[in-house]
């Protein structure tokens, strides 16, 4: 047995917040409460842990989440803190120089605020880069920059039609493509060709985005659009022990012009959701995405944005309620990408039909994103028993400005506003949406807590009164997200008799405040009893562990 103590335990369980002691049994929590109590319990042969004042809570579910795709972003340049088109440019040129080897310049996480009138164009790669293809995929995932090269090789001309759902942005002067790819040109031109990479490729893609999982106290993740090549690879990962987070599948089923191919790829995620059920990684239900998002001016709204567009959904009304029907009468989970108002209202339509249409049963279907949703909706989405899916990252000031001006100051005021799904009965349940977003859990909760930016002090945070207080930040980020889908039973708490995923802290930001958040350091990761994680450099300033 292991006995960890010598700080304050959060066990995410209402039941009984906080404890002095917890001990693990093989891969099970076997005791939770005061130091005297389980220091009897797990006896004097325990393998002890002293936190040194840290603290020890469950690993975080990340509840929503793309688990390849964040290794693979890893791998490419980094743009989130690009501030303007220079530093991309100079970014790109480094990642260039330092992989001469590759035969397309990659990078991710570009803002629209950083591009002059927030217009990409090839030209403005071209000038860096001219001779191979580049590829920048937006903070949001929901449209690619590319240059001239790339154009040529995905064979997108200025003929090419857009696809359902997509948009390759034209000059309104010349009709010439601008190297702007929106929504379905990005997934089906851009994700295909960038998706061709081998086994072991894709094998390290996985493992990096583990590595980066376990290093932060990441336990379990919901991979919000799962297709063919990564389920592979995680099943591979499963097979040769290196699977150390939990994963739940969401498989993606795309929007097409043939009605019977969208039936066929629900029953596709069907068929694999009877395959996959194991304690490590299980296929749940689907993943629709309804709409694009706010910075794109892709999302879909009631009232256009402020530069008078507006964005119909990808999915119109009676395709989504015809496969969000057939997925429900398939006992699969249905997980609602929607983020505009009108989006979400159509999601919840689709949700509230299929409970009508196949018979009451519990359900547990998500909304993911919920950015903007007009007052009426609120108490709709308790009422049908749908989780509210959210990313506090997403409300980080310093990539929040263009997201307000597209919506203007009235909607914009109340933009994510946890608070109201909470007051009205909806089921919070935290993630990141990596690689849209940082994955690192600790930062995301200083968010929730705050609205403040953790890289940037200096900005104002967006509606502070809509902040969570940090315990129930916390638990967002661990029992209800994995209450979500249907984990409860397993994870997401320090309870007896759940799997041990346990991280220990080297310091308590409970007591000392959601600042020393960014200050916290993941001392160990524990899944199922096992270390995945542990930070050796730390030495004393960490837990401490000793026989007895």
């Amino acid at each position: 047995m292991r006995l960890i103590t010598g700080g304050r335990i959060f066990t995410a369980d209402s039941a009984s917040l906080w404890a002095e002691a917890v001990v693990i049994d093989g891969e099970h929590i076997a005791f939770v409460g005061s130091r005297e109590a389980a220091t009897a319990f797990a006896g004097a042969d325990a393998e002890l842990t002293d936190l040194r004042g840290g603290i020890a809570l469950p690993g975080f579910v990340d509840a929503h989440a793309h688990v390849v795709m964040t290794g693979a972003s890893l791998l490419k340049a980094q743009l989130r803190t690009a501030g303007d088109l220079g530093e991309i440019q100079r970014r790109v040129v480094q990642w260039a120089g330092a992989n001469p080897d590759s035969p397309r310049v990659t990078g991710i996480s570009w803002l629209f605020s950083a591009v002059p009138d927030g217009t990409p164009t090839a030209e403005m790669l071209d000038a860096v880069v001219p001779d191979r293809p580049v590829y920048l995929e937006a903070n949001d995932l929901h449209s690619a920059w590319v240059n001239r090269a790339a154009l040529a090789e995905l064979g997108i001309t200025d003929d090419t039609p857009d696809p359902i759902g997509g948009t390759i942005v034209r000059d309104p002067r010349t009709g010439r493509a601008t190297g702007h790819l929106l929504e379905n040109a990005l997934v089906n031109y851009v994700w295909p060709l960038l998706g061709r990479v081998s086994d072991a490729e894709r094998d390290r893609q996985l493992a990096a985005a583990i590595a980066a999982y376990n290093e932060t106290g990441v336990t379990a993740a919901v991979d919000m659009a799962l297709g063919a090549e990564a389920l592979d690879a995680i099943l591979r990962a499963e097979r040769n022990g290196t699977l150390t987070v939990r994963i739940v599948g969401h498989w993606i089923v795309h929007r097409s012009d043939d009605p019977a191919d969208e039936l066929a790829q629900v029953a596709e995620a069907a068929r694999l959701a009877l395959l996959h059920r194991s304690a490590r990684f299980r296929i749940a239900g689907i993943k629709l995405i309804v709409d694009g998002t706010i910075d794109g001016c892709t999302a879909a709204l009631l009232e256009p944005y402020t530069n008078g567009t507006n964005s119909g959904p990808i999915w119109d009304d009676e395709s989504l309620r015809r496969v969000v029907v057939a997925a429900d009468a398939a006992g699969l989970q249905v997980a609602c990408h929607a983020i505009g108002d009108a989006a979400v209202r159509s999601a919840i339509d689709a949700l509230v039909l299929a409970a009508e249409v196949n018979g009451t049963r519990e359900r547990r279907h998500r909304i993911e994103h919920l950015e903007y949703v007009d007052e009426a909706d609120v108490p709709r989405l308790a009422a049908a028993g749908i989780t509210a899916s959210m990313q506090p990252v997403h409300i980080d000031p310093a990539i929040f400005d263009n997201w307000a001006a597209m919506l203007g100051e009235t909607r914009a005021h109340r933009g994510f506003a946890w608070p109201e799904f909470l007051a009205a009965g909806t089921v919070l349940a935290f993630g990141t949406d990596t690689p849209t977003a940082p994955h690192q859990p600790l930062h995301n909760m200083y968010i929730a807590a705050t609205r403040k930016s953790p890289g940037d002090a200096s900005l104002a945070p967006h509606r502070p009164d809509f902040a969570l207080p940090l315990t129930e930040s916390v638990v967002h980020a661990t029992a209800d997200a994995a209450w979500a889908s249907f984990l409860e039973g397993a994870v997401g708490m320090l309870r007896p008799g759940l799997l041990a995923d346990v991280i220990l802290l080297d310091r308590d930001p409970f007591a000392l405040g959601p600042l020393a958040l960014l200050d916290t350091a993941v001392v160990e990761t524990v899944v199922a009893g096992a270390t995945v994680y542990a930070d050796a450099a730390r030495g004393s300033s960490g837990a401490e562990q000793s026989s007895r």
